[in-house]
Parts: structure tokens; C-alpha cells; sequence
């Protein structure tokens, strides 16, 4: 994803490397032959996503029938609904048009939950959740992962709340519409009785924090899936990446609130927003200069928090110079990733030799606990390239080169980019947007800057 903060200079003294140093004709991370590459194979992958209005994708479904545009996490076979986090985190690409983006907006706040419910496993949906997906044929709302049952949803297995990030992804969505197509009024627009800038705030309070603290905070018998994309993972206590989220999405509140006129809701989330830039580092930093994922089950080093961090600028100073470093010593040395991919865990923090992660209901390197994915390569080359710009070249062009090889277009056997892979075979889910569209964003961002401390 482009560099969100530059969606704040004027809200919070936020470190923006890029904007920063002066521009000269040192190489691009990605040379132009190899960004446009990747800009065409992220526009297929999106067309390939697209579930226009009346399209069946899926036998096991009927067509979507939400009256407009949805994007779903892939092509081919991969996931039927419309998942929230996998769209928002895709926005940043600057290919998914307005009239699509205010139309999944409108379903996401339709949706939103309205009356706290427990559902028949027991676990619980506060009032302002937002979905995991939605179903594209009939519109229901699916909080929980792990199925696309409205009627059985709420397995304690997925926790015990809906995932945290989607309700600071909801706002991602609004506030990058409103960035791009000026439509200010919309946040006024009442949605089943609450207008859209209410709906958003809902969201924000929903995932639960310790009395005192603006951490995103679980415990073990109130579970929520911390992040969607390590969802098979138990992690607990205080919360690193949905803190970072929650963090991006106090600085996007204060924007939305500025241009609304409301000075006083703007400072507020401002604060918000200083207080968690503060509080992450001291919570979550390790010696080595990584941010661990947690202060409960699974606390371990946790790369993409780390890479997510230093990219959003909350890490700073002489401690992003420390951990930046560490993670291009973590590539050289071949424990961060795969043919360009990168792990959750450096392979010499795996908790066990059983396990990447702590508790995880998934096998050693397959999907979430062990495998590599394309989604955060682009903020780790972003981290990488500020210690040193070479390494990050040739992470980045590993990348690219396994997209080459591996390009879903020329055929029914090639698959990529796929949503994980691992060296022992596995293969999961080909055609996976987010494993394109957030590196494309981030790399086409990343033009000729001067680097050096």
C-alpha cells in the first residue's frame, strides 16, 4: 500500500523517509520494465476479483446480488464473498475505481452490526462489528472466519469476538474514498438509521482495550482473531498489529473529522493517534529492534507488524535505523523469506520444532505458520531499503522473478501470485490479489530517493 501517512503530514509530526530525501538518479527499487510487469499482472489479478453485478462465480453460491462491483481476495476458485480486509488493504493500488469503492462501502455499513448478538457457538457480536465477508448472494453479513454460514457462525475456534481489523479497515475504505473522489456529504448519509461518520466510530470502539490504555487488548476466554491473515493463530494480551491499524485509523478519523469541521473530534483522534505511536514501541520492541506480536500466547517476533510499522512511521529515529537493519540481515542470512516471499516468523524464531507460531491450528510451514506470502514484501523491502537500498533491490526483484515464472496468465498451471507457498510444495490459493496489489503500491512509491542516516 502507498505510504498512508502522507494521508496525515498536516495531522501528526509523522517520519516519512521518502518525503523526506532529496530525489536523484540513484536506480529504482524496480527497474520500469519490472514495475510495469508487475502493474499488469496486479490489474489482471484485480480483474479476475471483480464480481460484476449478476455474475456467478461459484456453484456453491448464487450471484451477487448486492447491486453493484465486489472484490473478492482472488481469481479462480479462491474465496466466494467479499471479503473486507483483503479490499481495503488492495485500495492503495489506485485501480479500483469510486463508483466501486462507494458501493462496498455502502454494504460494509449495511451490514455493520446494529444489536449486539451471541451466536448459537456462544461467542459474541457487539454492536458496530464489522463483517469478516459477506455473502455476495444474498448480502449476509459473516463475522466470524471459517465459514460462510450466517445461521452457523461464531465457532469459539475463531475467538470468541469478530476479528479486530476489519473495523479499522472499514475505515481505511471510507477514508481513502473520500481522499479520491472529495465526496464529503457521504459521511453524512444516514445508513439504516446511523450516518456513515457514526458507523465509523462504532467500529473504532469495538475492538476492546485494558481500562487505561489505547491498546487493542484480548484475553484467552474473550478471543478475537487479532489480524484476518494469521486467523488459525491464538495470539493474546496486548495487540501489536491491530494496534498499528487502530493507529492508522485514528489519524484517517482525524482527517475525516478536520474536513467535516469538527475541530474537537479531530483532536481527539489525533491524540488517539499520538498516544499509540508512543506506546507501540515501548510495548512491543525487542532487543533486536523487532516488534513482537503480542505480551500474551504467541508473543514472538513478528515480521510483517515490524515492516507495517516502520512504514506507517512509527518506528523511528536510532530504532528504525536498528531495525531496519536487522531485517536485511534477516534476508542475507536467509531466515525472512522465499523467492521474494516473506514468513510471519524469521525461521530461527519458530517457537518449537513443531511450530512457527506458539498455538496454532494449522501444520508447521503450511498457510499461516511457517509459509511464505507476497502480501508484505513491500513493506519489507520499504524497511530494508533504508539501511541498505541493494538488498532491497534484490528482494524485491526475487519477487518479481518468481511472478515471472510462475504467472497465472499462461495457464491452467501456473498459478501465481499465489496467497502462501512454502519450499517442501505447498501451494495455496492461486491468482491471490493482496499478494500483488499491496507490494504494486508500495514499490511504485518508492522512486529514486537518497538514503543514508
Amino acid at each position: 500500500m502507498k505510504n498512508v501517512i502522507t494521508l496525515a503530514v498536516c495531522l501528526l509530526p509523522v517520519y516519512n523517509v521518502f518525503a523526506q530525501q532529496k530525489v536523484d538518479d540513484s536506480p529504482q527499487i524496480l527497474s520500469s520494465r519490472d514495475l510495469q510487469f508487475l502493474k499488469g499482472i496486479t490489474e489482471d489479478v484485480l480483474e479476475s476479483s471483480r464480481i460484476l453485478p449478476g455474475q456467478v462465480v461459484s456453484s456453491n453460491f448464487g450471484a451477487n446480488n448486492t447491486g453493484g462491483t465486489l472484490i473478492r481476495p482472488g481469481g479462480r476458485d479462491c474465496y466466494p464473498s467479499f471479503w473486507i480486509r483483503d479490499y481495503a488493504m488492495s485500495l492503495e493500488s489506485g485501480l479500483i475505481t469510486t463508483d466501486e469503492q462507494k458501493h462496498m462501502i455502502k454494504l460494509v455499513a449495511s451490514t455493520q452490526c446494529d444489536q449486539t448478538m451471541i451466536t448459537k457457538g456462544g461467542c459474541i457480536i457487539p454492536l458496530g462489528s464489522v463483517a469478516d465477508h459477506i455473502r455476495i448472494d444474498d448480502g449476509l453479513p459473516v463475522y466470524f472466519p471459517g465459514t460462510y454460514s450466517y445461521e452457523d457462525q461464531g465457532d469459539p475456534k475463531w475467538g470468541a469476538f469478530p476479528p479486530y481489523c476489519d473495523h479499522f479497515y472499514f475505515i481505511h475504505m471510507a477514508c481513502f474514498y473520500i481522499k479520491q473522489s472529495s465526496d464529503y456529504e457521504c459521511l453524512s448519509t444516514e445508513i439504516n438509521g446511523f450516518s456513515l461518520i457514526s458507523r465509523l466510530e462504532m467500529a473504532y470502539k469495538v475492538p476492546p482495550v485494558k481500562m487505561g490504555s489505547p491498546i487493542v487488548h484480548t484475553t484467552e476466554k474473550l478471543r478475537g482473531v487479532d489480524f484476518g491473515f494469521r486467523d488459525a493463530i491464538e495470539i493474546t494480551g496486548d495487540l501489536c498489529f491491530p494496534s498499528i491499524l487502530k493507529y492508522q485509523a485514528s489519524v484517517e478519523l482525524a482527517y475525516l473529522f478536520e474536513k467535516m469541521n469538527n475541530n474537537s473530534k479531530s483532536a481527539e483522534y489525533k491524540n488517539l493517534a499520538e498516544n499509540l505511536k508512543r506506546d507501540i514501541p515501548i510495548l512491543f520492541y525487542d532487543q533486536r529492534g523487532m516488534l513482537l506480536a503480542s505480551t500474551g500466547k504467541s508473543n514472538q517476533p513478528d515480521v510483517w507488524s515490524t515492516a507495517f510499522a516502520v512504514y506507517l512511521g512509527i518506528i523511528e529515529g536510532e530504532m528504525m535505523k536498528k531495525t531496519c537493519q536487522f531485517l536485511a540481515e534477516a534476508f542475507q542470512s536467509g531466515v525472512l523469506a522465499y523467492k521474494g516471499n516473506i514468513r510471519h516468523i524469521l525461521t530461527n524464531d519458530d517457537f518449537s520444532s513443531m511450530t512457527a507460531w506458539e498455538v496454532s491450528s494449522v501444520s508447521k510451514n503450511t498457510y499461516q505458520n511457517g509459509a511464505y506470502w507476497g502480501t508484505p514484501t513491500g513493506w519489507v523491502c520499504y524497511a530494508i531499503a533504508l539501511f541498505d537500498y541493494g538488498v532491497a533491490q534484490k528482494l524485491a526483484t526475487e519477487y518479481i522473478e518468481d511472478l515471472r515464472i510462475n504467472d497465472f496468465r499462461k495457464g491452467e498451471k501456473y498459478g501465481a501470485p499465489f496467497e502462501c507457498f512454502h519450499p517442501s510444495g505447498n501451494l495455496q490459493n492461486p491468482v491471490y490479489l493482496t499478494s500483488v496489489t499491496c507490494p504494486y503500491a508500495v514499490f511504485k512509491s518508492m522512486m529514486k530517493p537518497t538514503f543514508g542516516y
